[in-house]
């Protein structure tokens, strides 16, 4: 073997073995996503499958004169589906496989017995053309010396990227639970990076097949070694993330508490409006919760399931428009920004700030710039 032969098998085996450790890591976690765990796991063995066939491609394994060529079936048509069923699962709380989600695996199915069909051929294979019925020549020739099947492959995983990244933008409500986008991120990046592989992928073998004859080693060399990067890199991003939870559990609200809750909100919204609370700097929730006459912790529980935000956040945002509105009126002109917002009910200025970068993106001095 040539130094840069045995380079590229050692590569190639790197990857395929810790897609296989990090698979079988990733199958043994029990948190909300251990089914996504498993499709994640599974699409690493079928990367790590595919590095490991090429490898005895190497050592003279895999053509159609070894067993090797009648036991390693082609299973390219797996990746797609596997892509999806791993966001779809990571995104709904409790996942379960059901009936509706084979249907994505019908082009697999259909793949492997007819992989398994033409290479049946050489059974039948006795170097002339009437040895094989119509359907096994045209099958053979199609299936073997065109890239029918890496075309397919490519474009199953662009779009079951596309239906994934879909998901992502507008990931399904679960009753009960309230996804953490920032935790969701990563995914996208596993997306994203194996649907530029795969439009990469296809290029490629395009052009292979149509300025190269189809001999697939120049081209395909860089194909498969990026394949060993991604595997390894995807097992150390789902090891990483295998304990993370991408959902918080919030109460479910029956409809008289929602009543009940919405009613005190109106409350809430009425008396800091009409008396101006807000301009207290010292004002805690029993102050407002004494001021319409509802037990602190109704209120605490209002202004976080129906408003959706926190005390604190609430109070500094009625500050912050009050600022605004302070800063609209040209008898507060002269004032300084600080003492605006000292007059607001802010009790520091750092409050003031981190209340203005929040919610703004900026610094308080485009306030009295804009």
């Amino acid at each position: 073997m040539k130094t840069t032969t045995i380079l590229l098998v050692v590569l190639l085996a790197i990857g395929a073995i810790q897609g296989l450790i990090y698979g079988l890591m990733l199958c043994r976690t029990s948190t909300i996503h251990k089914t996504a765990h498993r499709f994640l796991a599974a699409i690493l063995f079928f990367f790590s499958y595919r590095l490991i066939v090429e490898i005895l491609h190497f050592f003279g394994l895999g053509g159609n004169e070894s067993w090797a060529y009648y036991v390693l079936l082609d299973f390219d048509w797996v990746y797609g589906p596997l892509i999806y069923l791993f966001v779809l699962s990571y995104l709904t709380p409790n996942f379960k496989f059901g009936r509706a989600h084979w249907i994505h695996f019908i082009p697999v199915f259909i793949e492997v017995i007819w992989s398994f069909y033409i290479r049946s051929q050489n059974f039948y294979w006795d170097g002339t053309r009437e040895s094989l019925s119509w359907l096994g020549y045209w099958g053979y020739a199609a299936w073997m010396h065109h890239p029918i099947r890496y075309f397919i492959s490519g474009g199953l995983v662009i779009l079951y990227a596309f239906k994934s990244l879909k998901l992502l933008n507008s990931p399904p409500v679960t009753s009960g639970f309230v996804l953490i986008p920032q935790r969701v991120k990563w995914i996208r990046w596993v997306v994203l990076v194996l649907l530029v592989f795969s439009i990469c992928f296809i290029v490629f073998v395009l052009v292979e097949y149509l300025f190269f004859d189809y001999a697939f080693n120049f081209f395909g060399y860089p194909i498969f070694i990026g394949l060993a990067i991604i595997t390894y890199w995807l097992g150390l991003a789902g090891f990483a993330k295998r304990n993370e939870v991408a959902f918080k559990k919030v109460e479910v609200l029956s409809e008289e508490d929602t009543r009940q809750l919405e009613s005190i909100v109106e409350k809430i919204r009425s008396k800091m409006v009409e008396e101006q609370l807000f301009k207290n700097p010292e004002l805690t929730v029993s102050d407002l919760s004494e001021a319409i006459d509802v037990k602190s912790y109704l209120v605490t529980k209002a202004i976080a399931q129906i408003m959706d935000t926190k005390f604190t956040d609430y109070v500094n945002e009625l500050r912050f428009q009050e600022v605004k509105s302070l800063l609209a009126s040209p008898e507060h002109e002269k004032y300084t920004l600080l003492s605006l917002a000292f007059e607001a009910g802010f009790n520091s200025k750092a409050s003031f700030n981190r209340t203005v970068k929040k919610l703004t993106g900026q610094s308080p001095k485009h306030l009295k710039d804009g």
